[in-house]
């Protein structure tokens, strides 16, 4: 659930209660993609500088670690040792970093897996599926990350394959202590990036992540994707910028 205290023009504070603890918002998760913080930074050291939440990828632990192996143990938390909130991802941005190993369908995504060459497939269940085992506190759809530069034509076939994916991903998500996340794409096109978040608010998701972002345009650019996204969502809602 989440608490807004306080807001002064775009900007807002506020607190995100999970089962594993609050997250004073805005916040900066630190990055654990494999369930460690690389450079030997331990889950001693993330508690003495107050690491408030952990961000962990699910598609490299599906193929690395196993999220079968991790559940076994007890889910990520118990995994890491750590017992604040984590997030995992979807694996939706490794269908745009590894663009060179996959395809897209509309059941999911083929992927070639980049420890052994073995053919692997994500759907937007199996992505959910995957989650529920690493049992993190917050979890994402799964999305098409699309390229930068792009045309039009070709982000909005991704944008509505993004959103019916959404749907499917949250009929297939059935554990209330974990908040399910939309993502908006819709790269540089303002109107993509207002259908995209009006679809997913309408689904009324616990929260919204602003995707599609980093993957090679300006800054400036950048920025107006935030700004394009995040004007169609709640402001009761928790957002999370990619």
């Amino acid at each position: 659930m989440y608490e807004l205290l306080k807001e002064e023009g775009r900007a807002k504070r506020g607190v995100f209660h999970t089962v594993h603890g609050d997250i004073q918002t805005p916040v900066f998760m630190n990055v654990g993609t494999v369930a460690a913080i690389k450079g030997a930074v331990s889950t001693e050291d993330l508690e003495q500088i107050k690491c408030q939440v952990e961000l962990s990828n699910t598609y490299h632990l599906h193929v690395r670690t196993g999220d079968k192996l991790i559940k076994e143990m007890g889910g990520l938390h118990k995994f890491m040792s750590w017992n604040r909130p984590i997030l995992t991802d979807s694996g939706g941005f490794q269908v745009f970093s590894l663009a060179k190993l996959r395809k897209i369908k509309e059941e999911g995504v083929y992927f070639k897996s980049i420890i052994d060459g073995k053919s692997l497939f994500l759907s937007p269940e199996k992505a959910i599926d995957i989650q529920n085992k690493l049992g993190a506190d917050m979890i994402m759809s799964l999305d098409e990350c699309a390229p930068y530069p792009a045309t039009y034509d070709y982000m909005k076939h991704s944008v509505e394959r993004t959103i019916r994916w959404a749907k499917r991903g949250k009929e297939a998500h059935h554990n209330e202590k974990q908040a399910l996340f939309g993502i908006v794409q819709g790269g540089e096109y303002p109107d993509l990036r207002e259908k995209c978040a009006k679809a997913l608010v309408e689904m009324d998701f616990p929260g919204y992540s602003i995707g599609g972002t980093s993957v090679g345009e300006p800054k400036d650019v950048m920025y107006k994707m935030v700004e394009d996204a995040i004007q169609w969502l709640p402001e009761d809602k928790p957002r999370y910028l990619m």
